[in-house]
Parts: C-alpha cells; structure tokens; sequence
C-alpha cells in the first residue's frame, strides 16, 4: 500500500485523459513525473512536477497544464484540493478518510507493510566486511558490516534477490605473515621465548590458536624450517582466523550466505579464464604506464607490463594485471573474483569497501563493465572511519588485538542493537563519532534510545488497554472506526507512517539504509509529540475511559505506528524494545 504510488498512478491516469480530450499532446514521456511530499509542509500534502515536465516537449506553458490538471484532480474524492504554486508545480491535499486508511493498512498488512516489488526478483549480490583474515574485525569492518548487512536486508525488503558474500583475503602475503606469527605463539606454547619482528602480529588473539597447533602436531614443528610448516600452519591459522570472524559476525547479529576464497582464485585457472575473457574482447594488451603524477620523467623506470584497457570502460588509466617477473598483480585475482560473480548470474553487484579503497572504484567498475558488456552494474559504497570516544576522551585500544579497537569491544560495551542502529545514523561515506556514554544516553538526542522508547511505550499501551478489557488485536484495532483520528497531530503521525513505503524505495534505489534510521527517529518524533500532548489535552491520549471504540481507534494508530518501527529496525538488524529499563 503505497499512497504516493497511488496518487501518481491518479495523475497519470488524468494526463491521459487529458491526452484524450486533446488537452495535451500524444506521445509525452511522463516517466520522470513525481508524487512526494511538499518542500514545506504548510503547502500541502503531496506535490507534483507534471506541468514542469511536460510544458516543453507539450509546448506549452507549465501553468496551464498545471490548471488544467488541477482541475480534474480535484473531482477525485481522495483530493480536498489543488492548488499551482511558482511557475507550475501542483499542491494536493488529501482528504482526512485517506491518511486514516493508512492505519487500516498497516494493520492488514502487518510488517510487510511498505514491503516493495522495486527489485523484481533481480539477483543482486553484496559484498561486504571481507576482512584480511589475520586477526579479529576491527571497528572500521564493524561499520562496514552494519552497512552490508542492513543494505541487503533493505535491497529484500524492496524485491530483490539477495546474496550475502564475504571475500576472504587469503591468497595473499599476509597470510604468510599470519602463519609466522601463530608459528611463534606455538613456539611459545612450548615454553620457549619469542619476539614479534617483521611486521608480525603481536596481539594476544593468537595464543590461543599457537596453542591449538601445539595440541594438533605436538612437536613435530620445533626446530624446522619454514618450508616444512609455513603451508600447513597458513591453512590452520587462516581456518582459525575465520572462525573467530564468523563469531564476531555473529555477535554482532551478521550472517553470510557465501564465505568466497581468494586462494581458490589461484592454481585453478581462473584468473586465465577471467584474462582470456578480456583478451578476446581486445582489452589485454602489452604496453608500457605513462609515469605516475608527481613523479619526475628521470625517477620513472619504464617497463613493459600486461595491462588491461581499463581506459575504455571509463578509468583513468589503464591497469596491469601482471608484473615484469610474471607474477599477477592484486587487480587480476578482483579481476577474477568479480568475473565468478558475473558468470554466477547476478543481474547487480554492490561492493561494500573501507574508505582507504577509494583508488579501486574506477578500476573495478570498468572490469565489472567489460566482463559483462555492460550489462552487470556495479555499485561500489566506501565507508569512512569511525571516532571512538569514552569519557570524552578516544577510546583506548584494545589489549586483546594489540594495535586496535575490536567489534567485540563495541558490542561489548553497548550490545549488538545498539551498536547497529548508531552506525547507520550516519550516510556510510561521512565520518561517524561513536561515543560510548552517548549511545546509552536515555534522551532525544540518543537517536537509538528515542526509537526504542516509542516502540516500548506502545506495547505498554498495548499492556494497559488488555487489563482494562479492550480488545487489541490486529483485526479488531484494524476494524476500528478510524474516522475518530482527526486530530492535526494524529494526522500527522499517519502522514508519516504513508511515508514509509515511498522511503523503502527511495533508499533501495540508492542503496543507502541510512534512510531508514533517518525516517524511524522522524516517527518516533511524530509520535512522542502526539504522546505529549495527550498529556495535556485527554482527548488525545490512547485509552479513553469508558469509550473503548475510540480507544481502539486511537490505539489503532500507535500500534500502526509499533508495526512500522519494527519493520525498520527489522531492516536495521535491531530487535524492537518492549520496555525500557
């Protein structure tokens, strides 16, 4: 139930007939017509662009298409009132009956309410945290998590057919690195003293697992050469690493559909393949870079590289895919990857990055582009650091990694819902602050909080009105006569709550879930304000005594209003709150 489909699907069915009557002409593109609420609130219910948009290819001016059209809406029953304002656009109101359904609705409906068909069953994949696995997931891939998550659980909210992936990063020297250093924690297992030199990892996650490889060879390892352990402790380790991932994942409420490995990537014949896919189209070739920017011409040493022709899908340069000593360059095994995924049937690809991979998304983009022909999008959302803060001081780092705040500690110190629904009240590209006092802070200005509490004041209301005999379930609250919410801050609250559906859609086209928190603390706001002013005017409280049918009506509203927060948090991966302690 989408009000604004509807009152747009109105008015292009009066542009037709417009068109009919020879008011217009025929053939006028209206694709890019609107319905939406008005800049300012004090205009009307919903607006719409129709004149601007069709005066010129009409040949007309924009305020006479919009009288005209004015004109015929206000003959339909759900329009009050038409008014054209500046230069063409066309100010609605709706009659108090339509904002009234909305509840019944809701109530239909349930937390499928505003549950869309955007994406047409398109299978879309999205990729996302994909940490190194050498270590636990630090507070940037907690972000990043949060993102993914809640964007896919938005993108299958509005229709689409979603896999959750994470790329493991294990074929690369790191992993190595991974290995030396649970190599030394076994080592010290035995009672033998070590020191963490050459960039290996210090942090004391890893006792625990040169332990576990002491309990699985014994002491098989002491005393050998690298060439002896180095693969099998690489696999132990890395094998240790994921789950210890997947265990913060799920801490923080995530779960992964596909867990993908780089390491498949190699030996296997699929970078060939992916290479060979872009060698045919032209696009591999052998040929020497133009010196990097802000490099002298005489520190430039150039040298012949097998590059693909990035340049033709939009970058800035093209790219190598292999070095001078025939080794592959990291962007052949992207290459790879994202060719599997193409070949795997996505319709979309969405690529959930730290912000220090701003460099990648030209590159990428074009390969996605070249290995599809152009008919696999790929969207790529950077998300930008996040500033712990305790005491209003930065937060520590933690002991347990060695050099960084881990997801554990987050979730931890504030728990998983709060956690998820702070880290989505920023757009996933501007810095987020996350204070720890703040975020459990009991007040307006905690974002969290404000949402939770209005959920948990409806189902006290809920509690309240089944001791004292009313009826409170879905179908009789749906039944209610609404016509007894007519109150400007009830209404209110029911032009919010038609919003939801037209937000789902907007977000899910920008792949932005951010939406989505921004919209559940605008209702929440709509209705604490409705809440107050029951405090001052009893008309307007929930539970009218001695009048249960309209306070069924009433209550009908607020337990609409509980069906659509928890439809959002559901989005967010939140559990809505029952009570607030």
């Amino acid at each position: 139930m989408n009000l604004f489909a509807q009152i747009r699907s109105l008015i292009l069915t009066t542009l037709e007939g417009m068109v009919a009557d020879g008011v217009l002409p025929e053939g006028l593109n209206v694709d890019p017509i609107t319905a939406e609420p008005p800049r300012d609130a004090a205009h009307g219910d919903m607006a719409t662009n129709a004149a601007m948009v069709l005066a010129k290819p009409a040949g007309m001016k924009p305020r006479d298409i919009a009288q005209a059209l004015a004109e015929r809406l206000s003959m339909d029953a759900r329009v009050t009132s038409a008014e054209v304002a500046g230069p063409g656009f066309l100010n609605l109101r709706l009659a108090p009956s339509v904002w009234q359904g909305i509840a019944a609705g809701v109530l239909k409906e349930g937390v499928d309410f505003g549950r869309a068909d955007l994406g047409t069953g398109q299978k879309v994949n999205v990729e996302y945290v994909s940490a190194n696995p050498t270590g636990p997931l630090h507070v940037g891939h907690t972000r990043g998590a949060v993102f993914g998550d809640a964007l896919a659980s938005l993108l299958d909210f509005a229709g689409f057919d979603v896999t959750r992936e994470y790329y493991i990063n294990d074929g690369g020297a790191q992993v190595d690195v991974l290995a030396r250093s649970v190599y030394l924690r076994y080592l010290e297992a035995h009672g033998q003293e070590v020191a963490f030199e050459d960039g290996t990892y210090p942090g004391d996650y890893l006792i625990a697992v040169g332990q576990a490889l002491k309990e699985k060879v014994g002491a098989d390892y002491l005393d050998q050469d690298e060439g002896v352990w180095l693969a099998n402790v690489r696999d132990f380790s890395t094998d240790a690493m994921m789950e210890l991932i997947k265990a913060d994942l799920a801490a923080l409420g995530v779960e992964i559909d596909v867990f993908y490995s780089e390491k498949s990537l190699y030996g296997t014949g699929r970078i060939e393949a992916a290479l060979e896919d872009l060698k045919n189209k032209g696009l591999i070739y052998e040929g020497v870079l133009e010196p990097p920017k802000g490099k002298k011409p005489e520190d430039w040493e150039p040298r012949e590289q097998t590059l693909f022709k990035s340049t033709a899908h939009g970058d800035d340069v093209d790219r190598p895919v292999m070095k001078s000593d025939g080794g592959w360059t990291y962007f052949a095994p992207d290459i790879a990857y994202h060719y599997d995924k193409v070949q795997r049937g996505f319709d979309a690809l969405i690529d959930v990055f730290g912000a220090d991979h701003g460099g990648y998304v030209k590159r990428m983009k074009a390969a996605v582009s070249a290995l599809s022909d152009g008919q696999v999008s790929l969207d790529i959302k950077l998300t930008q650091l996040v500033k712990l803060f305790k005491n209003g001081e930065p937060f520590k780092m933690s002991k347990r990694a060695g050099t960084f705040v881990t997801l554990r500690d987050v979730v931890d110190q504030v728990g998983a819902d709060v956690t998820r629904f702070v880290m989505l009240t920023r757009k996933n590209d501007a810095m987020l602050d996350f204070d720890f006092d703040k975020v459990l802070e009991q007040s307006r200005e905690n974002p969290v909080f404000y949402v939770q509490y209005a959920h948990a004041r409806v189902a006290s209301v809920l509690r309240k009105a089944t001791e004292a005999g009313i009826a409170v379930d879905d179908a009789t609250l749906g039944a209610a006569d609404l016509s007894k919410l007519d109150h400007e801050a009830e209404l209110a609250l029911l032009r919010k709550l038609a919003e939801w559906p037209r937000l789902v859609e907007t977000a899910a086209r920008s792949n932005e879930p951010h939406r989505v928190a921004f919209y559940l603390y605008e209702l929440a706001g709509e209705f604490h304000g409705l809440w107050n002013r029951g405090n001052e005017d009893g008309s307007l409280r929930f539970i009218q005594e001695d009048d249960a049918a309209t306070s069924q009506a009433k209550i009908a509203l607020a337990r609409a209003t509980a069906i659509v927060i928890a439809a959002g948090l559901g989005i967010l991966g939140v559990t809505p709150a029952q009570e607030m302690r």
